[in-house]
């Protein structure tokens, strides 16, 4: 905090050490206004408040140092390494991360209750009408590329789905097990999700069943988060969960090009349905890269402060840029928008 001094401050000090001084000084003040003199008079009346009050700490939110950011929180494994990392890069910014559903951080957002958040949609024309009523602008882009991982319990064997099979299990026309084409179990199939307003949800809903409402055998997890549905998973045979990919990565760790070490099984998913076209791949990053994996969609970055310098203005590009972009490729499931490098790994 900087502290400064100013010449009345001095003045007042010496006033105050001195009192027969200060009682002239009043004195003579006296004089001056009653011969008229009213600047001299206000001046000098201005002179002592200013020696009575210390000096305020900024609380102007154009020099704030806050940095609020409402998150998605099926991003919240990797976004709270970012959060960290600037965090620690910038001691005096004062990182203020929200992880909650997608609509609410957008709400808030919109409401210019936080001028920066992480969803996996841009905003839309009447959004962007609403901010621009608060005489801010919008700047967003797409950070990132998440994938839908669909995940079963140790003991179920059945690993191989193709995309109009999960469709038909969105849509409540396969509820059982022995309906998918490759089942080794029999009985009631459930689908488990983190809570019904989440961006997951939203997902499944707008890209497999054409904006319609989830049917069949779906319900939310008992705590509401992407955890609660590994552990449903975990404990239920019968159970296929779906979580953010990111959610498999145990945590500290780079990230996975192999999920066989993990307490449950990742499903094989299939684009096609035709036998010679079938290629049943796992959410790793290089199927997202090639888009072989066919549950995918965007990242976004979205902020309206109008400050051109700022710790948000300063988040944003730093997540955008080569920093964050580098901790998205190497501590997390998801695909970076930078280019990445390409490995081969050999999987037993």
């Amino acid at each position: 905090m900087r502290h400064t001094l100013c010449y009345s401050s001095l003045f007042c000090l010496y006033l105050r050490r001195f009192s027969p001084i200060a009682q002239t000084f009043q004195t003579v003040m006296k004089n001056i206004f009653r011969k008229g003199e009213l600047f001299a008079a206000v001046f000098a009346a201005l002179l002592l408040s200013a020696c009575g009050e210390p000096q305020k700490s900024k609380s102007n939110w154009m020099a704030e140092d806050d940095v609020k950011v409402g998150i998605d929180e099926t991003f919240q494994p990797i976004m709270e390494e970012i959060v960290q990392t600037f965090g620690m890069a910038n001691p005096e910014a004062n990182m203020k991360p929200l992880y909650a559903s997608e609509d609410s951080v957008i709400r808030l957002l919109v409401n210019d209750s936080l001028r920066c958040c992480i969803a996996t949609r841009p905003l839309d024309e009447n959004e962007k009408k609403v901010v621009q009523s608060h005489t801010l602008g919008v700047k967003q882009v797409k950070v990132a590329t998440d994938a839908i991982a669909l995940i079963v319990n140790k003991e179920n064997k059945d690993s191989l789905i193709t995309l109009s099979e999960i469709k038909a299990i969105m849509r409540g026309e396969i509820t059982r097990w022995e309906q998918l084409k490759r089942h080794q179990r029999s009985g009631e199939l459930k689908v488990v999700f983190d809570h019904s307003a989440s961006s997951t949800v939203r997902f499944m809903r707008d890209s497999l069943c054409d904006g319609k409402e989830l049917k069949g055998n779906v319900f939310a997890s008992e705590k509401g988060t992407n955890p609660s549905v590994i552990e449903m998973v975990k404990a239920n045979p019968n159970l296929i969960g779906i979580v953010g990919v990111d959610w498999l990565k145990p945590k500290k760790e780079s990230a996975l090009a192999d999920f066989s070490g993990l307490d449950v099984n990742v499903m094989r998913v299939s684009k096609s349905d035709e036998i010679y076209a079938q290629k049943f791949v796992r959410p790793y990053q290089y199927y997202i890269a090639t888009a072989d994996y066919p549950l995918l969609r965007s990242v976004y970055l979205i902020e309206t402060d109008p400050r051109s310098k700022s710790f948000v203005r300063s988040f944003y590009f730093f997540v955008k840029g080569q920093k964050g972009q580098t901790i998205i490729c190497n501590n997390s499931q998801l695909l970076p928008l930078s280019p990445v490098q390409v490995k081969d790994v050999s999987i037993k």
